[in-house]
């Protein structure tokens, strides 16, 4: 994998939480198709805000948009649970029922490919 190596985690966020039955809305593109990242990593990897990122893990790529957030240490970004993180995390959920959204190997670099909206992404990864 090229690029910048990093560390990828997954959580719910508040807003991203009330647009669980409205996927398809702008509200819930702009909070959930994006990877929120250190201010110093964002230097390093040469990305500013807004920008777009293509992010690479064993078990996928995904291309979102670049946030600075300085409350992620440096080396650790956060893609908010949906269809886009769920794109770079393993489908084996170890019986639980629920995969590891948690410390993830990735690599983040800078691309000019377009962040897909729902449908697409879900044409692209379910054919």
């Amino acid at each position: 994998m090229e690029g910048m190596s990093v560390r990828l985690i997954s959580g719910r966020t508040t807003v991203q939480g009330r647009n669980l039955d409205s996927k398809l809305t702008d509200e819930y593109f702009e909070e959930v198709a994006v990877c929120k990242m250190n201010g110093n990593d964002m230097e390093k990897s040469g990305v500013a805000p807004d920008e777009h990122v293509k992010v690479t893990t064993p078990y996928g790529a995904v291309v979102v948009k670049a946030e600075k957030d300085d409350g992620n240490p440096e080396g650790l970004i956060f893609i908010p649970m949906g269809p886009w993180a769920n794109a770079v995390v393993s489908g084996n959920t170890h019986g639980s029922g629920m995969p590891s959204f948690k410390g993830i190997d990735a690599t983040i670099e800078k691309t000019g490919e377009p962040v897909l909206r729902v449908k697409e992404l879900m044409h692209t990864y379910m054919g």
